[in-house]
């Protein structure tokens, strides 16, 4: 496996002199789907989080239903890196994913190439708002549903059903915490993204 793909504790890695291909994407899904876990989990570097404490004010707003254990959330952004073969650098940022920071989102999707849309089988109808909003983005995008240890489990045909995806879309199974996973979904979307969005060297 090429040495970008280590993982981060072998040293942090940084933007060489060479001819490299710079791609902006998106990890978005809603609240509490493990958005900061996968950009933590792919990041080479230590990745930027802007987490806070859920208050109980917030928890009177946020739909706690099937992450009773959630105790901080994200109120702007996570940002992380990765470098794939080929000298292809992505810089994620993962978008908040309660409804209040929808204009938050729609600044951090600019320049944006695609998004990995992360989602959950215990909430699977929630996925559907955010899904519109990267479509009303023009993004192409991938689902990666986050395989919870108490989450039901469906096969991917059942699962594109349900979340009424185009032939084309991409959809894949990971747990978040698995870097190797977590990689494979990210190529998922890039190698959807690059078969419609010719890139050039940046």
């Amino acid at each position: 496996m090429d040495s970008a793909l280590s993982s981060p504790s072998a040293g942090a890695m940084y933007l060489s002199g060479a001819d490299q291909t710079l791609v902006k994407l998106l990890v978005a899904g809603p609240f509490g789907v493990g958005k900061t876990t996968l950009i933590r989990t792919l990041s080479e570097t230590p990745p930027l989080h802007t987490e806070e404490v859920m208050t109980q004010s917030g928890a009177n707003v946020d739909d706690l239903a099937g992450v009773r254990d959630k105790t901080t959330t994200t109120v702007a952004i996570d940002f992380g890196r990765l470098t794939l073969p080929g000298d292809l650098v992505l810089y994620l940022f993962g978008t908040p994913g309660q409804k209040r920071f929808r204009p938050l989102w729609q600044d951090i999707a600019r320049g944006a190439l695609g998004a990995l849309v992360l989602a959950d089988t215990r909430r699977l109808a929630d996925s559907f708002e955010v899904m519109d909003i990267v479509e009303e983005a023009g993004l192409r995008y991938a689902v990666a549903v986050n395989t919870f240890p108490d989450a039901p489990h469906y096969d991917v045909e059942q699962l594109r059903d349900a979340l009424d995806l185009h032939p084309d879309t991409p959809l894949v199974l990971c747990d978040a915490r698995e870097r190797n996973q977590s990689v494979d979904a990210l190529i998922a979307l890039v190698g959807h993204v690059l078969a419609h969005t010719p890139l050039e060297n940046q």
